[in-house]
């Protein structure tokens, strides 16, 4: 009787999660459909503006010279959008008219860390993207991409760095680039060096995973495979379909970034929809998509081979919406935690590694995990550090950090939720401004590099 009362909960808090998911998502879609309408009624002429002011943009930094500061790229997180999908919306919520010299780039939604890392790289050179022919046949999808005829920053080499500002996954994402323009993993592109990204500034950054990766549905096992009941079987059915469908107007306002798997009706047919929902082929049955990447057996198979440069400098937002209440760790300001979160920030206060699974890692305690902000754990943002900790600073107030030293993780702790910073700027306030401001004001003053006087970069 009590297993069948547990079993009934779980389906219970199973069909609450998806419909407020849901929910949630056709609101940001539909904003976005309704701001486009808006605009096609507006005058003609206004229209014409946003789109010249838009296409200027772009132009001005693909002809960038000497003289000029260096690019701040925005990396979006997990479900995330770059600068031309779901219409006007900014992931960012609008932190990239702070500065003249930002990109923000539309990278695969879902798709795996390296794979967003190797779209990146050729968002900004140029040409068409190289997923790595060992990793394309291991993976079971095509080796190209997506062909970018103009780089949006095509100068882009060690003499002409670039900024790089990653939110949640987007984090992890810009550290697995810099490992590879550091091992010179880009064929065609002999002369790259970590050197050719300036900073790293990260907004509650997935470096060490999350605790949520297991409650979403993720096994403890091994971090790889999914429950057979659970939200994340429910998020892979709709993205197969949403995919095999291929419907133009849809792709055109979102799209998950699994093209190079061919998944659409025209290539795959219906038996090909048939073995991806069994399980057989597409990105979930080769563990190809960013969950796997966001457990904490999977961090730590990324950050077994990830360094931390020092020539580099390195600042981090963790972000958290918890407190100790009578010796308990409990959900802090109930009413500002955004609604999407909420259940998660309670259940990620009470997350205990099932007894009969073998830890993560030597040295893993759950209470160490029970600080989090909806999506990630506190201890998880501020620098990385399993399996071996980087160097870190922790700072409370700015000054505390100056001058800034390359090769270490200055990092700070953020009241507030997973996306406290994004898409909505009026939920955060003037904090927006006072955190964009500080991020922005940072690249700027750091805007050429000091080659330090350091020992070999951390292993």
């Amino acid at each position: 009787m009590f297993r069948l009362s547990v079993a009934a909960l779980q389906l219970v808090e199973l069909f609450v999660s998806s419909v407020v998911h849901l929910l949630y998502g056709l609101y940001i879609f539909s904003s976005a459909v309704a701001g486009d309408l808006s605009l096609a009624l507006n005058d003609l002429f206004f229209k014409s503006n946003i789109e010249g002011t838009i296409t200027d943009n772009n132009r001005v930094l693909a002809n960038s010279d000497d003289n000029d500061l260096p690019p701040i790229v925005l990396v979006h997180g997990i479900f995330g959008f770059g600068k031309g999908r779901l219409g006007g919306l900014s992931y960012f919520a609008g932190a990239e008219k702070k500065d003249e010299r930002v990109l923000v780039p539309d990278l695969g939604s879902l798709t795996s860390i390296y794979d967003r890392a190797r779209e990146l790289f050729y968002y900004l050179k140029g040409g068409q993207v190289d997923y790595g022919e060992e990793h394309s046949k291991a993976c079971g999808h095509s080796q190209f991409g997506r062909i970018y005829e103009q780089g949006h920053y095509p100068i882009w080499d060690e003499d002409h760095p670039i900024h790089c500002v990653g939110h949640s996954a987007g984090a992890q994402v810009i550290r697995v680039l810099q490992q590879m323009l550091a091992d010179k993993a880009f064929r065609g592109y002999e002369n790259t060096s970590e050197n050719w990204i300036l900073s790293v500034t990260s907004l509650s950054g997935a470096f060490n995973g999350t605790t949520r990766a297991y409650l979403d549905g993720m096994q403890p096992e091994d971090g790889k495979s999914m429950k057979t009941i659970c939200l994340l079987q429910l998020c892979r059915i709709g993205v197969i379909i949403y995919d095999w469908m291929d419907i133009p107007f849809l792709k055109y306002y979102y799209n998950f970034g699994f093209d190079h798997y061919n998944m659409t009706w025209r290539k795959a047919g219906v038996w090909g929809l048939v073995d991806c929902l069994l399980g057989n082929s597409g990105p979930f049955a080769s563990h190809d998509w960013i969950l796997p990447d966001l457990t904490i057996q999977g961090s730590l198979r990324l950050n077994s081979h990830l360094n931390t440069f020092p020539s580099t400098y390195y600042f981090s937002y963790a972000t958290k919406r918890t407190r100790k209440f009578m010796g308990r760790i409990v959900p802090s300001n109930v009413f500002g935690i955004h609604p999407l979160l909420f259940v998660r920030v309670l259940q990620m206060c009470q997350w205990r590694h099932p007894p009969d699974v073998p830890a993560p890692f030597k040295g893993y305690r759950d209470e160490e995990w029970w600080d989090n902000d909806g999506a990630l754990n506190t201890i998880s943002m501020t620098h990385p550090r399993f399996p071996v900790e980087h160097p870190s600073r922790f700072v409370v107030q700015d000054s505390e950090c100056q001058p800034l030293q390359p090769g270490i993780w200055y990092y700070k702790v953020v009241e507030g939720d997973h996306i406290l910073f994004i898409v909505n700027r009026e939920r955060a306030g003037v904090q927006f401004d006072l955190i964009y401001d500080s991020i922005f004001e940072r690249c700027r003053k750091h805007a050429f590099r000091k080659i330090p006087t350091m020992p070999d970069h951390v292993q």
